[in-house]
């Protein structure tokens, strides 16, 4: 028999400014089904998480609700640890990278990079806000683009045209903290010297550490040239000063990914439960695993492997990236009520639910994930209850009531038992590969012949009879055995039934238990394992969703208090402006643009074309079919692209954070907005 494997898995650490939402929850609860699995099988597996506490926007946000950061992350860390327990999402550490095992390994790393000779420092010219006194990060800057001229633009890229820049290029800069206009400094700054990893990154990249998606996307970054990597910020800034650099601090992505290595030395020196040496040393033969977002690949794929190895440690085994989820098959919305808070969801729903749906939707590719409400409804309610549950209320009866709760001793027909003992190994192989969709495929396929076993041998009948009450007592315990064995399977998905299931069974379960049969053995009456979802349940979580501010640790004034309301403008400005509804009749990639779309335009006789600089929001294909507001008379602009001939309305700070505007339906192509 081969030794448990040694296994340390870690999940993307979650920003300490904000609570967890139900897309925040899909890396976390595939981490979690692959870690309960590996336990399950006898490995032992270590499983950290922390919030990730440090940076400009923590430092504000305590400045603007008049408390100290350390108060807020400490607020905010208890929170994100009660949303994950009752998901079921089972740490066995969960910390913050303000910590003194985060801060004593930074700076390890940080001086093992800088006497190897990894650390340059090069004088920059930065924005500086004469008010609040502090260099502005690309974000905290606003100001006309450069290229197109678009206003009220952040300071690193366009969301009009998609050009990229340096802040410094910013036409009529503005600082986002106080509105004063900025000044540029000078400063030194401290950079990790990243291309002098190319040839060890080149190899690791394409060593089967990563997705084929993930190592393609950064052959594209290798093309480009890889920069050194400015790893300091100025004070004021939350976070750890950098040794022997007095007002110097690590750049929060500096320290971020030392987290996970903080929460295991924690842990390590809490419980003694894991050697950290064994799972961090050059040649362990420990596996090492983070699940990240595939917004951070370029964090997680370059800098982090290159710092391990410019510091002496080991490089992951494998990084693991997901996409993202829609709800009904666009960006999640507060209007909608589909922005859903991942408390708000538990206030209403039973976690379990949830776990199951993104089990049966995850692979291993890095796909986004449509959580279609209704599909949830109905996938949970025939599968779980209608399949699996219902085995278990069709047979157990019988056994209570006329064999006093006891299986039979002895089987006279092995078939089908056979046959579902025997998936236990493909069904491993599909969990090891996180293949979770196929997985539930299967055992909903196994759960199906033992409806149709149950349905074509109808106990109920014979049990009428005296003398086929042997065969009854055969029946019904294949059934409950059948159920059982599929409980195994799903545990890793939906731990709180599987609970209740071994409460009822007088049984408990590792993997290797789908090798033995129940016989004999005595079970306790059966009571309702699972509850159908009603649909009033997830309209009420809908609602909940419309009305509730998202809910924090902490209160905050809103978002006026980071983007106040423009110059009063009178009606005539107004009037000037031409806002019409527009069907969105194609929307298509535009090859060469980062944050480009090209939408085709109905506006009822009339088709527009436009680029959109909405790319990082919204995948095209969900947004054909859809109404949106665009401002129909603004001059055509040429772009590299082509001609964009209007300008679509859209909400948000930018990036993945952005809504289009959508009418409330009824609204017609080329209506006028008033």
């Amino acid at each position: 028999m081969t030794a448990p494997r040694k296994i340390l898995v870690t999940n993307a650490l979650p920003y300490a400014n904000g609570p967890i939402h139900i897309g925040h929850m899909l890396g976390y609860i595939q981490a979690d089904i692959w870690v309960r699995f590996q336990k399950l099988r006898g490995n032992e597996c270590h499983f950290v998480c922390a919030d990730d506490a440090h940076g400009t926007p923590i430092m504000l946000k305590a400045k603007q609700l008049g408390i100290e950061p350390e108060q807020m992350i400490a607020e905010m860390n208890q929170a994100h640890q009660a949303d994950f327990a009752d998901f079921h999402v089972a740490f066995d550490n969960y910390h913050s990278t303000h910590s003194p095992e985060n801060r004593e390994l930074a700076e390890l790393i940080y001086t093992r990079l800088r006497d190897h000779g990894y650390i340059k420092t090069k004088t920059i010219e930065q924005l500086f806000d004469p008010e609040q006194k502090m260099f502005l990060p690309d974000r905290f800057v606003k100001g006309d683009c450069p290229k197109c001229g678009a206003t009220d633009q952040y300071g690193d890229n366009c969301d009009v045209c998609g050009a990229t820049y340096a802040p410094t290029e910013l036409k009529n800069p503005k600082s986002a903290v106080s509105g004063a206009t900025p000044v540029l400094r000078e400063s030194e700054h401290y950079f990790f010297d990243l291309p002098a990893f190319e040839g060890m990154l080149k190899a690791w990249t394409r060593s089967g550490s990563l997705q084929d998606e993930m190592a393609n996307k950064l052959n594209e970054w290798f093309e480009s040239g890889l920069q050194r990597w400015d790893i300091s910020r100025d004070a004021p800034y939350f976070g750890f000063e950098i040794p022997d650099a007095p007002g110097k601090y690590f750049y929060v992505w500096l320290d971020a990914p030392i987290g996970y290595m903080g929460s295991f030395k924690n842990y390590c020196d809490r419980t003694g439960a894991a050697d950290f040496d064994t799972f961090w040393k050059v040649g362990s033969e420990a596996e090492v695993y983070h699940f990240i977002g595939k917004d951070i690949i370029y964090f997680h794929s370059l800098f982090w492997p290159a710092m391990l190895k410019g510091a002496d440690f080991r490089q992951p085994t494998n990084v693991w990236a997901h996409g993202f989820i829609t709800v009904n098959g666009t960006k999640m919305s507060k209007s909608k009520g589909t922005f859903v808070m991942a408390r708000t969801y538990l206030d209403h729903l039973d976690p379990d639910y949830l776990r199951y749906y993104f089990a049966a939707k995850l692979t291993s590719r890095i796909d986004d994930l449509d959580l279609n409400l209704t599909d949830f409804a109905q996938r949970v309610n025939a599968d779980l209850v209608g399949k699996v549950v219902n085995i278990a209320s069709r047979c157990a009866g019988f056994i209570q009531k006329k064999f006093d709760g006891k299986l039979k001793s002895e089987l006279a027909d092995h078939s089908l038992l056979d046959e579902f003992q025997a998936a236990g190994s493909e069904l491993a192989t599909l969990y090891e590969k996180r293949e979770f969709s196929r997985a539930m495929r299967d055992i909903m396929a196994l759960a199906d012949k033992a409806n149709f076993y149950i349905a074509e041998k109808e106990p109920w009948q014979l049990a009428k009879d005296p003398e086929k009450l042997d065969e009854v007592h055969e029946i019904c315990s294949i059934g409950i055995n059948l159920f059982r064995l599929l409980m195994i399977y799903l545990t890793p998905v939906v731990p709180a039934l599987a609970e209740r299931v071994q409460g009822f069974l007088n049984d408990s379960f590792n993997w290797d238990s789908h090798r033995e049969l129940l016989l004999g053995h005595a079970i306790e009456p059966f009571k309702a394992l699972l509850q159908r979802i009603e649909m009033e349940k997830i309209e009420a979580m809908i609602e909940d969703s419309k009305t509730q501010a998202p809910t924090s640790a902490v209160t905050t004034n809103g978002e006026l208090e980071k983007d106040p309301i423009s110059a009063e403008i009178q009606f005539d400005d107004f009037a000037k402006i031409d806002l019409r509804i527009a069907l969105i009749a194609n929307a298509e990639h535009v090859e060469g643009a980062d944050k480009l779309l090209k939408l085709t335009l109905d506006l009822g006789g009339e088709t527009r074309q436009v680029f959109a600089g909405i790319k990082s929001a919204y995948a095209p294909e969900k947004l054909i079919g859809q109404h949106t507001v665009m401002v129909a008379n603004l001059a055509p602009r040429k772009m590299r692209f082509g001609l964009s001939e209007g300008m679509v309305l859209a909400a948000g700070p930018g990036g993945e954070d952005l809504w289009i505007l959508n009418p409330h339906d009824g609204a017609k192509p080329g209506m006028r907005v008033k």
